[in-house]
């Protein structure tokens, strides 16, 4: 009886040390929570009484739609709390339907901060590494030297897809109706080869095949659509309720309720053809505070290491005016003791700029649904916000503050 005993005790001393190996290389395998698993406070977040709002910033919003047109959402907040949030004008005007606080609206390039984002958890659950290049996950890519951290930093010299394959569509009179995947987009590179516009590495060269072919890895590496590993790995970790991907690849017609106007007009309304299919450098949709929310997950640790942010809005390409530059899906402003890290969006009627200075901890989301110049004038926020004037004409090649 008492070898038995002792039998059994050794059996369960194993079976733990077993299980215990299996979940250390379980966790190994599937990336560990990069610095914390505590959830965000959304409740305390996303708190706000319009009764508290800044009346300076609200004075420049009103002016901005009075004056500029400005017709969108827009989100203040300052070290972690919201200051100012408004819904301006019409989400789509032919139906006079108005914007509310939660409106979703389609993000076009701000998109590629969240690429990036998947790209990066990615790398630090040892899935790729930022130099592979692409053929190791499209052996018929055709073109060399084109690795990933090229890939996030605009440095590929790819051709930009959406002209190359709207001609192909138009040529060929291809139904324009149904959305484009995005392996049939790289499918179609690799069958036509089209010319680049650079070798890689050679400059900075913004256009949307950089992320749409990171969307494209991300598909491949993590056996998931991209919707599915967004939302699993960065939309859910976020506390992003009301964020998703919608491909016209999937959707007859988008889910949301929230229509593009283009050429600043609101007779231009947009419908969503085969480009808004593919998905990576754009293809996310979401709200004012959502996008706050994952401010406040990048900061928190919860999506990414400290460290793998740092490098991510590190400038990797020549600075632009001084303080202008690129980093890894994220535009960069710096000075001497200041850094914002920001991206911009236009796309489909759709214009947006997503700010967070990281030094003062001011997060300024503004998402519009009618394209026009209204977000280029946006010095009377910034300085109302108390954050730097993100405009790369404000400053001149030795990054003083020029008159205009």
């Amino acid at each position: 009886m008492k070898l038995l005993y002792k039998s059994v005790l050794s059996f369960t001393a194993s079976l733990l040390v077993l299980t215990a190996c299996s979940s250390k290389n379980k966790d190994k395998a599937q990336g560990a929570t990069p610095a914390t698993s505590k959830p965000l406070d959304t409740v305390a977040l996303l708190a706000y009484n319009p009764k508290n709002a800044d009346k300076k910033i609200d004075e420049v919003m009103q002016e901005l739609h009075r004056t500029r047109a400005f017709n969108g959402n827009v989100l203040v907040a300052k070290k972690g709390k919201i200051i100012y949030e408004n819904a301006i004008g019409w989400a789509d005007y032919l139906h006079r339907d108005s914007l509310r606080i939660g409106s979703q609206f389609e993000l076009a390039s701000v998109t590629k901060t969240m690429t990036s984002t998947g790209i990066l958890m990615l790398m630090e659950r040892g899935k790729l590494k930022l130099d592979d290049d692409v053929k190791k996950f499209f052996p018929d890519f055709p073109y060399d030297g084109v690795t990933i951290r090229l890939l996030l930093t605009h440095r590929s010299g790819m051709m930009n897809y959406v002209y190359f394959v709207d001609d192909i569509y138009r040529s060929q009179h291809l139904n324009q109706k149904k959305g484009l995947t995005n392996m049939e987009a790289m499918k179609m590179i690799a069958d036509y080869k089209p010319h680049p516009f650079n070798v890689p590495n050679k400059r900075f060269l913004y256009n949307n095949s950089n992320f749409m072919v990171l969307g494209s890895i991300i598909e491949k590496v993590s056996g998931q659509s991209y919707a599915q590993f967004m939302k699993e790995n960065v939309f859910v970790p976020a506390s992003m309720l009301h964020t998703a991907v919608y491909s016209k690849a999937v959707y007859d017609k988008i889910p949301v309720h929230v229509v593009g106007h283009d050429r600043g007009q609101w007779k231009y309304s947009v419908a969503q053809n085969f480009l808004d299919g593919p998905v990576g450098d754009k293809g996310v949709y979401s709200t004012v505070k959502d996008l706050f929310l994952f401010d406040r997950a990048l900061r928190a640790g919860i999506l990414l290491k400290q460290a793998t942010l740092d490098s991510a809005y590190v400038p990797r390409n020549p600075m632009l005016h001084g303080h202008f530059s690129y980093g890894y899906g994220w535009r960069t402003f710096t000075a001497p003791g200041e850094q914002v890290i920001y991206h911009t969006g236009w796309w489909h009627g759709f214009r947006h700029i997503y700010l967070r200075d990281m030094k003062n901890d001011i997060t300024i989301v503004l998402l519009s649904n009618l394209a026009n110049g209204s977000l280029l004038k946006l010095d009377d926020l910034f300085k109302a916000a108390g954050m730097p004037v993100v405009r790369k004409s404000a400053y001149n090649g030795n990054g003083d503050t020029s008159d205009d």
